[in-house]
């Protein structure tokens, strides 16, 4: 068993002793905050993953059934790359010969560690907003954080100091249903479109799950298998095509808000 760093950064250095915190341990539980993977080992370190825009975790099976977590971690010296390809930076081979490889091309994503006891001060994770899946994340919760934003509507819900891990697609998937413009201001949101929309993030998200996620160009599961919730969208990638709102007549549109593509349409979304 071994880590192998095949590269001394990704969009952050990893750590001196990243290798060394690893070693002989074992992961614990799982748990996600935002975009972030996190894995509790048993020494009270935390691994902290972020995939970036192109980063992925792909799980190979050893001869022996994979076990029901991680496995332990053992460091030991640099792993023969020859089955492994230039995007391919750490490698965790683990108990029952399952090996974990995390990929990335563009090198967006990060892998640090940070201590389970004060993990909530970790400079990463101190300022997320609320979770979107949480019972917190209420229509009061979020007028509260929405009351002084003069920014636009679609860029206040990418904001993760407001709602944590909502992103481009599902925010505008979310206020297609929920009947608002992705340009009106944050704040001017009433508090039944604010109730209306709270349900409608929440239903978003839960369908993409049920689906598998969206494949668009490189999103995979763990097992290679593709996410199916792309050919439910309603309205994002379909510009210049009709809305699919029942009696609506309007045009799908494409705009750029905070250099991220917004697709709505602007006879039904007010």
């Amino acid at each position: 068993m071994r880590v192998d760093v095949r590269r001394p950064d990704l969009r952050i250095p990893f750590p001196p002793d990243f290798a060394a915190r690893l070693t002989d341990r074992r992961i614990e539980r799982l748990k996600r905050r935002a975009k972030y993977i996190l894995a509790y080992c048993d020494n009270g370190a935390v691994l902290i993953m972020h995939l970036g825009m192109s980063g992925r975790i792909a799980i190979h099976a050893g001869n022996e059934p994979a076990p029901s977590t991680l496995g332990r971690f053992v460091h030991n010296g640099p792993q023969a790359a020859a089955t492994l390809g230039p995007h391919d930076h750490v490698v965790f081979d683990v108990e029952g010969g399952t090996r974990v490889i995390f990929t990335d091309p563009r090198r967006f994503g990060l892998m640090t560690l940070g201590d389970a006891a004060t993990l909530d001060n970790h400079p990463l994770l101190r300022d997320l907003g609320l979770e979107p899946l949480a019972p917190e994340f209420t229509a009061d919760a979020l007028a509260e954080r929405l009351r002084d934003k003069r920014t636009p509507l679609k860029a206040a819900l990418l904001d993760q100091q407001i709602i944590a891990g909502l992103g481009n697609i599902y925010v505008c998937e979310a206020l297609f249903r929920a009947g608002l413009s992705p340009r009106r201001l944050a704040r001017t949101v009433k508090p039944a479109g604010l109730a209306k929309l709270v349900d409608d993030i929440r239903a978003v998200l839960t369908d993409a799950i049920a689906a598998g996620g969206s494949t668009l160009r490189d999103y995979a599961h763990t097992d290679g298998s593709l996410g199916y919730f792309q050919h439910a969208f309603e309205v994002y990638g379909r510009a210049k095509e009709p809305c699919s709102r029942a009696g609506c007549d309007g045009t799908v549109r494409r705009l750029v808000q905070s250099n991220r593509s917004t697709f709505y349409c602007p006879r039904c979304q007010k």
